[in-house]
């Protein structure tokens, strides 16, 4: 025994079955293609949708940027108009400290408008008329 080579002493190398393997890989294959033949109708704008996700992301990626400026900007001319007032008052951090908590709140307020979670200065809670 000590002198055969090969799996179980046949004298093979490597797998004795290769054309079983052959079988199994087209089946698997066959069977991968009905998969996917099947989730292509239930899903049939998913493929073409690739290129939308990717202009999604970027209208995202827009989006996002523009609220984290217009809070940023909120925050620094709050901080800039506190400052020139403690220079020119002589009230040293009073000034910026109400104007940066103001700026702020000011910026928040310009996010969530932007956002569209809150209406814009001067518009009720109902459209006007245009006939009053």
């Amino acid at each position: 025994m000590a002198g055969k080579k090969g799996p179980h002493g046949t004298g093979e190398t490597g797998r004795g079955k290769q054309r079983e393997a052959d079988i199994r890989d087209d089946d698997l294959e066959r069977r991968r293609r009905d998969l996917e033949a099947s989730l292509a109708t239930r899903r049939p704008g998913r493929l073409e949708g690739k290129d939308d996700a990717k202009a999604g992301s970027a209208a995202g990626y827009g989006q996002a940027l523009k609220l984290s400026s217009e809070f940023i900007a909120g925050v620094v001319v709050g901080a800039g108009i506190g400052w020139i007032i403690d220079r020119l008052a002589g009230t040293s951090p009073w000034g910026l400290i109400v104007f940066l908590l103001l700026g702020f709140g000011a910026g928040v307020l310009n996010v969530m408008r932007s956002a569209g979670l809150m209406a814009e200065f001067g518009q009720g809670e109902k459209p006007r008329d245009p006939k009053e």
